[in-house]
């Protein structure tokens, strides 16, 4: 079985599995279908559920999606073409660790971000981006340091969606990589301009449920129906042997199997900072907190942040240690350009496994995509067109602008893909260095809605004074590494080293900054103020006010988020991993068997909520639809 396993990886070549038409069905095709779908469900929605698309609708959703939509989003959002790539990516370098620290250290900014969105939702309930409330409490000075660092967030995100999306296209089918960082996000322009967020939310919850398949059919592949592989035992001597022959330096043993990994535990610390700048500094999730129900924000945002943790771990545990054990030959480049699952899977299931590849990372990218591509349009409408062009501006000018600003970032994704492949960078290091370029932004963002002593001179300078910090630290680090001359290249940028304490300077430089700053002068500021200076457009405050929960309610919730937010945290980086750092544990078969067995289960579970919940509640709803049944009006939130 081992020999029968090695000759079909060394006779894997990416580029050669599926034909290029495949790439174009995928890209342009399945594309298309989701386009007509979404938006025929949008239209549906308006003519039965009363839903009526003004500029506050198109950028809110309404403010009333209920739990499992909002859940679904946040999983949805947080799927980027990384999350399936790049955590398989750590998994065939550091073996176990790798799934579990990109999992859990990207989890928990989705489970704290819950503390902010319930603040949110008590101190400025109006607001339609989280700039609102900066330029609400500091001014126009403020407003527009975090204007730069929350676009620079976006361009991010978005470029290493179309890095990772357009290098699996091209890997797998021969598709020019230019061409498909082009037309991606074609078909998410098309329905994000016909339903806005409410049409983001629809496509995140029908391209989540197609994840979980893709990820359920995967683990059967290798655990049950797999010759190849040997179900959960043979993977266990395989892997065992593979670190025989190539043992994985910094590991315990120098074994694939163990937590003990010192390159695992750096790329954790890397990805906890990393990832707090792109949830914190990201409007697409103080998107998803706005548009939630009062009574539903932090238990969406828990939910979401519990669930999208199977996705990475039980992913990259599975086809990442795939790789590995079937002795799947990658270059470094390609293992940057996040080619470990698809090469896995092509070596597993053929064509078929190339396929789902392709199909997974397209509703990843896509729905991810459509998230970034409102938040930005929101930004340019209400932090750009409606506070320095045009501040009264009216509703439909508003949702002209929103359209607009679709079609302009829309365009430009690719145009900013093809720029960074131009300039050799990969998904790889674009990932591990966001913290330093958008991190010191994280604390004073946070500090803004949870703390009135913040002062403006502080919150403004620490973004700033973190990013040259880290930026000087990240450059200083990588001048001084032995292994590489003392040059600066991208290769000692992208060390492990350099990115480690770019990311850590910029973080706790701004939070330093912006807390000390704050003590040594107290501000004259109430939380009052920002219900006043942020106002709607197309619902008058007192229709809005009904929909809201009492402040009884919103200090309850938010005591919850506080205590769940924070066990949940102190589980998943301190409870479950540490102890099994530092014990130099290597995995023996009943153990490793267990760990398998806690990523199935964790992803059943969670595709089961996933899946289940909005259907759920929005039964309502659907069955006026399907009855043909019109209403005035509808909080159901569609499905």
């Amino acid at each position: 079985m081992a020999e029968a396993a090695g000759e079909i990886a060394q006779g894997f070549a990416i580029g050669d599995v599926l034909d290029e038409g495949w790439g174009w069905f995928i890209v342009v095709g399945l594309g298309a279908v989701f386009a007509v779908v979404i938006t025929a469900e949008i239209k549906l929605e308006e003519k039965y559920l009363g839903v009526k698309t003004s500029s506050e609708w198109f950028n809110t959703a309404g403010r009333v999606i209920k739990t499992g939509l909002t859940a679904a989003a946040i999983v949805s959002a947080w799927t980027w073409a990384a999350t399936l790539l790049q955590s398989s990516t750590v998994a065939y370098q550091y073996g176990v660790s790798g799934p579990f620290w990109y999992a859990a250290g990207a989890s928990i900014q989705v489970l704290l971000f819950g503390i902010l969105a319930i603040e949110l939702k008590r101190k400025a309930p109006n607001a339609h981006t989280f700039l609102e409330i900066i330029r609400a409490r500091y001014g126009n000075g403020s407003h527009k340091v975090f204007l730069v660092f929350a676009l620079m967030t976006n361009m991010i995100v978005t470029a290493m969606l179309l890095l990772g999306g357009s290098a699996v296209v091209n890997g797998l089918t021969g598709m020019d990589i230019s061409l498909a960082a082009f037309l991606i996000p074609a078909g998410i322009m098309i329905y994000t301009l016909v339903g806005g967020l409410k049409a983001t939310f629809v496509a995140d919850y029908m391209h989540t449920i197609i994840i979980f398949i893709v990820i359920l059919t995967f683990v059967a592949a290798v655990y049950i129906n797999s010759d190849l592989t040997g179900g959960v035992e043979g993977m266990y001597d395989k892997l065992v042997e593979a670190a025989r022959l190539n043992p994985v330096e910094g590991n315990a043993a120098g074994a694939f199997l163990t937590m003990a990994s010192i390159g695992g535990l750096m790329f954790g610390i890397i990805n906890i900072v990393g990832n707090f700048g792109t949830v914190f500094v990201d409007q697409a999730y103080w998107q998803r907190a706005i548009a939630a129900k009062p009574s539903s924000t932090v238990k969406g945002f828990l939910l979401g942040g519990a669930c999208w943790f199977a996705i990475p771990f039980t992913l990259a545990t599975t086809m990442g240690l795939t790789a590995v054990a079937l002795g799947v030959d990658l270059t470094p480049e390609e293992v940057q350009l996040g080619l470990v699952v698809p090469a896995a899977a092509s070596v597993l299931m053929g064509e078929v496994g190339a396929i789902l590849v392709l199909t997974m990372l397209f509703m990843a990218v896509t729905s991810a995509g459509s998230a970034e591509l409102i938040a930005v349009s929101s930004l340019i409408t209400y932090d750009i067109y409606r506070t320095y062009k045009n501040p009264r501006a009216t509703g439909r000018q508003l949702l002209r602008v929103s359209r607009g600003a679709i079609i302009g970032f829309g365009v430009g994704m690719g145009g900013l893909a093809v720029i960074l492949l131009g300039a050799g960078l990969s998904l790889g290091f674009v990932y591990l260095a966001m913290g330093i370029l958008i991190g010191s932004a994280v604390i004073p963002i946070a500090v803004s809605i949870l703390w009135k002593g913040a002062n403006r001179a502080a919150a403004t300078a620490a973004p700033i004074i973190g990013l040259a910090v880290s930026l000087t630290v990240w450059v200083s680090v990588a001048a001084s590494l032995p292994q590489y001359g003392g040059e600066i290249t991208l290769a000692s940028l992208g060390d492990n080293y350099s990115m480690l304490f770019g990311n850590i300077a910029g973080i706790l430089t701004g939070g330093a900054v912006v807390i000390l700053g704050s003590l040594a002068r107290k501000p004259t500021f109430e939380w009052e103020d920002l219900k006043d200076k942020i106002t709607l457009v197309d619902v008058t405050p007192e229709e809005f006010d009904e929909r809201e929960s009492d402040e009884a309610e919103l200090k309850k919730a938010f005591k919850f988020s506080l205590k769940g937010g924070g066990l949940m945290t102190l589980v998943l980086i301190v409870l479950w991993p540490l102890p099994l750092f530092f014990s130099d544990y290597v995995f023996d078969l009943g153990f490793y068997t267990l760990w398998v067995g806690i990523s199935i289960v964790w992803v059943s579970v969670a595709a089961f909520f996933i899946v289940g919940l909005p259907i759920i509640e929005a039964r309502k709803g659907l069955i006026q639809v399907l009855t043909g049944k019109k209403t005035e009006q509808s909080e159901e939130g569609g499905t």
